[in-house]
């Protein structure tokens, strides 16, 4: 094992290198979105990476102990050479630089920009080896050099263009292990958003880089006039994070973060442009699990409510799980909102969260959405978004059909919004990074500029300030009536169609690796776990919010049709035959007891347990854990 003092100058060595290999950032130019720009013939591939949660940790030494006292870091054990999967060791940095080999091969040239997600340093999770604010720092240039070295350019040496030096937009976010105390974020100005302003300084445009210092979000126009993506600072809303109180009262970080999202979002609206928002902790709102302050999530659901025309979808991570959300304006609560009623603020937990605490929450989110509104004539409802059976408004010659659509917010669900949260690079289960793919078909060149810069906005916000009542707030205002569905509704230019779940084995890989020696890389490499587009068992013809819903409901159902239900051995969710063969050779092998013996199960209930663990749980535990959802 590499002595401690030894690694620390090592990282301090390659994060000042980090430092001065820094490069700049230039959107993608697209103004004719055709799919070719005639201005630097960069071609849009419809296509983005979604990535998360690194954490990486330099102090981890192969064939350690994964036990919770060593962290991978001391003692003999099984930590593997690219990690320790389904344990809470973090990332060895094997595992960060073959996973940027491999985006660098495999994604480089077929993306047009990436949202990443934050939590790139390491947990605190060893007492022998304390963070420090310095070694957080070093740990996020460390991951900024990685991306520089993928998607920096190669002919700008003598450019001095501060905006020129990447191929293509990358938009991070802050994570709660990316400051110290984790967690722990105050009001801004700060010593974190001074510290990543110049560490994220070829990220973030430069005319937000002053808004950025007051609170740490800002917006890339990804593609310019056409698509922005807003990097939120989603620790203002944590539940966690002590040193805030919501986001009702004036004084208050959250509020001020809502404030600037609602005047940017209302410009990107007069522009002609959509929005991708992206943050770390996602807005979890279950019985056990509330990440969010709930003055926070209740103005976050009616923003969604209110700029449903513009806003594209919400990408997430933190929770290491695969799982998607839904919000329900229903439960909009104005009175939360202003602040005149206080919701109780749910506990911050300090023991994360666990595989055990896991499994509670999945579990509450199909409790949930059993109770959607009861699907009617889903037969008719099935094929692509477009072609979905129109609502009657007429109330006197609605179906069944029609009084399930008024329920769902009409025939594109627009009561509700949904939330995709990507599972990790940090090998708690696997390695994943996730890749979208959206609709860039039939958009012409937008003309129309804005008129406000970031300067202006935080003016307005001071004169609209001065003289208001404690809890005043301006409600967004909504689509007019006569606006066609918005792109997380309808599929239409700049929609989500679908993603491709990569992930990488890591049993099998250090496996490999320990019995053979190869080189370090040789046998690494990311494969698809499931592919929206492709996928048997869910069949989402896209990603607009009613496919969410009709997915939800068949994981909600409790009472299942007879094809929907497993009750012998498990089939592939990818449905990879030779997988299939392969498993039911071993239980042949294994005297496992025939199909009848086993516990019933909900297949799409268990195609989502199993996903959202990356396919790190063996079937039968599964089946076993969560196999009680059926109904006789």
């Amino acid at each position: 094992m590499i002595p401690r003092l030894l690694l620390s100058l090592l990282l301090c060595t390659v994060a000042s290198r980090c430092l001065a290999d820094l490069a700049q950032q230039k959107p993608l130019v697209a103004t004719e979105l055709g799919p070719e720009s005639p201005h630097n013939s960069k071609q849009l591939h419809g296509k983005f990476l979604h990535i998360t949660d690194f954490h990486l940790d330099p102090f981890y030494s192969q064939f350690s102990s994964t036990g919770d006292e060593d962290a991978c870091h001391w003692g003999q054990g099984s930590a593997g050479i690219f990690g320790a999967e389904k344990t809470d060791c973090d990332s060895p940095t094997t595992l960060i630089n073959a996973t940027f080999q491999w985006i660098n091969e495999n994604l480089k040239d077929s993306i047009d920009f990436v949202v990443w997600t934050g939590d790139s340093a390491r947990h605190d999770n060893d007492e022998l080896i304390p963070r420090s604010e310095g070694q957080v720092i070093k740990l996020n240039e460390i991951l900024v050099n990685k991306f520089v070295e993928v998607f920096g350019k190669d002919d700008n040496i003598n450019d001095t263009d501060p905006t020129n030096d990447f191929t293509i937009p990358i938009v991070p976010n802050f994570g709660n292990n990316d400051i110290l105390p984790h967690n722990i974020f105050d009001a801004g100005p700060n010593q974190w958003t001074e510290a990543f302003a110049h560490v994220w300084q070829k990220f973030i445009p430069e005319e937000q880089r002053h808004t950025f210092e007051r609170g740490g979000w800002f917006f890339v126009e990804v593609i310019p006039d056409k698509l922005a993506v807003f990097s939120l600072n989603t620790l203002y809303f944590f539940n966690s994070n002590t040193a805030v109180d919501g986001c009702a009262d004036e004084s208050e970080p959250g509020y001020a973060h809502f404030e600037w999202l609602r005047i940017q979002l209302q410009f990107i609206r007069q522009r002609g442009m959509k929005a991708i928002l992206s943050g770390h902790v996602p807005p979890a709102r279950t019985e056990s699990k509330r990440s969010w302050d709930e003055t926070c999530w209740q103005k976050y659901t009616l923003w969604l409510q209110q700029y449903r025309d513009i806003i594209v979808g919400g990408l997430y991570g933190h929770m290491n799980i695969d799982h998607f959300m839904l919000q329900d304006n229903h439960q909009i609560d104005a009175r939360v909102i202003s602040g005149e009623s206080k919701s109780a603020r749910s506990r911050p937990s300090s023991a994360g969260f666990s595989i055990q605490k896991s499994a509670e929450y999945l579990t509450e989110l199909r409790y949930g959405w059993s109770e959607l509104p009861d699907k009617v004539g889903r037969e008719d409802s099935k094929g692509s978004s477009g072609s979905r059976p129109r609502f009657n408004r007429d109330k006197k010659r609605r179906s069944k059909h029609d009084e399930y659509l008024e329920k769902i917010g009409g025939e594109w669900g627009e009561r509700y919004s949904t939330t995709l949260v990507s599972p990790s690079v940090v090998p708690n289960y696997f390695p994943t990074m996730r890749v979208f793919e959206y609709n860039i078909t039939g958009l012409e060149k937008l003309t129309s500029k804005a008129e406000m810069g970031s300067d202006d906005v935080e003016n307005e916000q001071h004169r609209k300030s001065r003289g208001s009542k404690k809890h005043h707030s301006d409600k967004p205002k909504p689509p007019t009536k006569s606006q066609p569905p918005g792109p997380a509704y309808s599929v239409q230019p700049l929609s989500l169609l679908g993603y491709t779940q990569y992930f990488a084995n890591l049993t099998e890989i250090n496996a490999a690796l320990a019995s053979r020696r190869p080189s370090q890389h040789e046998n690494f490499k990311y494969e698809v776990e499931y592919d929206t587009r492709t996928d048997k068992i869910y069949r989402l013809p896209d990603l607009t919010v009613r496919s969410y819903i009709d997915l939800a409901t068949q994981i909600g159902d409790y009472k299942p049709k007879q094809e929907d239900v497993w009750l012998g051995a498990i089939e592939e969710s990818q449905g990879d035959a030779s997988a299939a063969k392969k498993k039911k050779k071993h239980q042949k092998k294994k005297g496992k007891k025939g199909p009848q013996s086993r516990k019933a199960i909900n297949k799409f209930w268990f195609t989502f347990v199993n996903r959202a663990y990356v396919g790190a749980k063996d079937a039968d535990e599964i089946r076993d854990q969560f196999g009680m959802g059926i109904e006789d």
